[in-house]
């Protein structure tokens, strides 16, 4: 069975180390980079099974890394970052990460996080191609023997929370879902009252595949109690 890599980007040499060496006991390679150029550098050269991204490095921001990223691919990214308050939380997850901790961690978190998203994308890599699924609503078809999206013949790129957020939606399309539900379904984690990273993800999802997200026809919101499929599709 082939290690999983993951490109680290933390200036900390402490931190880093810390995580490094713990990863490899857990039998991941970890590929290290100490500023966001040589993130980007790295990212270029080599195929990472996820990346833990600090946003407080030097040369290039990370949030610019993160954007840098989403142009080129879908591999989960996780913010490992200082920055706690709201509106970073909301930037970081708005630019496509798939997830948010917060210094000071524990690295076990750390590791569980890890293995969560890696298991959605290997879940999606491990499809039977023998047995395609369709999933469909208006324009938009959903494959899940490829794990495609497209809407009137046009590629969509997903990361792996929109893909699975809208996935449910299409597979329970009469049924009313909170925000508890989609966090705890779609993260595979305790809901902790962290409804703005559920927010994020369907504003992210809407400007993606909706014509006119003040007007989404695909997932509507049911105000007091959290989204649904459109039933007009």
């Amino acid at each position: 069975m082939n290690k999983h890599k993951i490109l680290l980007i933390e200036d900390d040499t402490e931190i880093s180390e810390m995580l490094t060496s713990y990863l490899t006991t857990e039998n991941y390679e970890v590929i290290c980079a100490v500023d966001g150029q040589e993130a980007c550098n790295q990212f270029d050269t080599s195929t990472f099974s996820l990346v833990l991204l600090d946003l407080m490095i030097p040369k290039i921001s990370g949030m610019d890394v993160m954007q840098y990223i989403r142009k080129n691919s879908v591999v989960p990214v996780i913010i490992v970052s200082a920055k706690d308050t709201e509106a970073d939380k909301t930037l970081g997850l708005g630019l496509g990460a798939d997830d948010y901790i917060t210094k000071p961690f524990s690295v076990a978190e750390v590791l569980a996080r890890i293995k969560a998203n890696i298991r959605r994308t290997t879940q999606y890599d491990n499809t039977s191609v023998t047995a395609p699924a369709i999933l469909a609503a208006g324009d938009l078809v959903m494959n899940l023997s490829d794990y495609s999206i497209t809407k009137k013949g046009k590629n969509i790129e997903l990361t792996a929370k929109e893909f699975d957020i809208l996935k449910l939606l299409l597979q329970n399309p009469k049924k009313v879902y909170t925000k508890e539900q989609i966090y705890s379904l779609v993260w595979n984690d305790a809901y902790l009252g962290d409804e703005n990273a559920v927010n994020v993800h369907i504003s992210r999802l809407r400007n993606k595949i909706e014509d006119d997200t003040r007007n989404p026809r695909y997932i509507l919101t049911v105000w007091g109690i959290g989204y649904k499929l459109g039933d007009t599709l």
